[in-house]
């Protein structure tokens, strides 16, 4: 008789992390249970395609420091509401018990779901129809409420905080201002992070409305110090005061179909026909940059824990659950509790989503360090 197997797939966009999490998941396993493991590719397509490779230490020997995924990634591809072609048009149907099929033909016995919110949802409804499910939850925004920390975060922060000092040298030798607008969506936690580690002048986060001349009052008062120049970063969901967010594109076949993009530019072009500014402004978008390269030891650290904690999950049965780090101790909370809040609308965040405390810690410790967040 053939051996059970325990699958793998990584949703949504990617993160540095993800292998890391399959490399610490799969040895795991191997060392605690008798299980085969495969992969998923490309997320829930690969379920529904019935593509997926197999597991173990050779295929995923290697993969621990690097950024990706060896699965490959989709936030495209809910299974629940999946887009086929019927008669020449394509419709949206419930394709999820194609999914089911699949697993049972291939002697799958438990998914285990690594993703966002949108990625988790699925995996919630999977549970509900009876698989076995455990998930991880996966962002560089740090922004889910369930989970203290998430891995990719650690990285994305110190690349946001490298860029921002190479920066700091172009910006001083031109006398410029210059504008990094980083990720994060409607939460600040990568902008508040490397901009304090940065050194940035103004940190613009979407929890806190700014004004451009609050901005230019932190310009004049570092010019009347002899610092001709400064250095801003702004999340990509900020929020002028009066204003919302500026939104990039809607991508309507994605979970996430908002994407935010262009604020740094809107801001570079307020700054550069204000009366008060003398200064040339540059800005520069991060962007996928963020998620690229290799995983940072802090998060090839967490991922490992987090890998651990779901083979751990599986070899206790506690399925339809998510691995979750309480009080700095791998935890785990339900998949009913930490998916299904409200969607982000692109001017607050909502729901279960874990923003920034505008009075909290480090919004008054920027502060104290002489840091504007625009708002006075």
């Amino acid at each position: 008789m053939a051996k059970k197997r325990i699958a793998i797939l990584t949703g949504g966009g990617d993160a540095p992390g993800l292998n890391a999490v399959i490399h610490a998941f799969v040895r795991a396993c191997l060392n605690t249970m008798d299980y085969e493991l495969i992969g998923y590719k490309f997320g829930y397509r690969g379920l529904y395609n019935n593509d997926y490779m197999k597991l173990d230490r050779q295929t995923t020997s290697g993969i621990l420091h690097k950024g990706g995924t060896i699965l490959f990634n989709s936030n495209k591809d809910n299974l629940f509401n999946f887009t086929v072609e019927e008669n020449g048009v394509n419709v949206k149907k419930d394709v999820s018990d194609v999914a089911v099929e699949n697993m049972k033909k291939e002697g799958v016995e438990v998914l285990v779901v690594l993703g966002g919110d949108g990625t988790l949802t699925s995996a919630r409804d999977f549970a509900r129809k009876g698989v076995k499910v455990i998930g991880v939850p996966k962002t560089i925004d740090n922004d889910l409420a369930s989970t203290e920390v998430t891995f990719g975060f650690d990285t994305a922060v110190n690349i946001v905080t490298e860029n921002l000092g190479r920066l700091h040298t172009t910006a001083e030798s031109h006398h410029r201002i210059m504008i990094v607008e980083a990720m994060g969506r409607s939460a600040g936690w990568i902008a508040l992070h490397a901009g304090i580690a940065g050194s940035a002048d103004v940190i613009l986060i979407p929890e806190i409305e700014y004004s451009i001349d609050n901005i230019v009052k932190k310009v004049d008062e570092r010019k009347a110090r002899g610092k001709e120049f400064t250095i801003i970063v702004v999340t990509e969901g900020a929020v002028e005061k009066g204003g919302s967010a500026s939104i990039g594109k809607i991508v309507e076949d994605s979970a996430d179909s908002i994407r935010f993009g262009g604020v740094a530019a809107k801001i570079a072009h307020q700054l550069e026909n204000h009366p008060g500014v003398t200064n040339e402004v540059r800005y520069c978008t991060l962007g996928h940059i963020q998620r690229g390269g290799d995983t940072s030891p802090a998060d090839r650290l967490l991922s490992s824990r987090y890998g651990v904690k779901a083979a751990e999950l599986i070899k206790e049965e506690n399925f339809g659950n998510m691995v979750s780090l309480q009080d700095g101790k791998m935890n785990y909370v339900s998949l009913e509790d930490v998916v299904g809040g409200a969607k982000i609308t692109g001017e607050t965040a909502k729901g279960g989503d874990k923003v920034v405390d505008p009075n909290g810690e480090l919004v008054q410790t920027a502060k104290k360090l002489g840091i504007s967040f625009g708002d006075e």
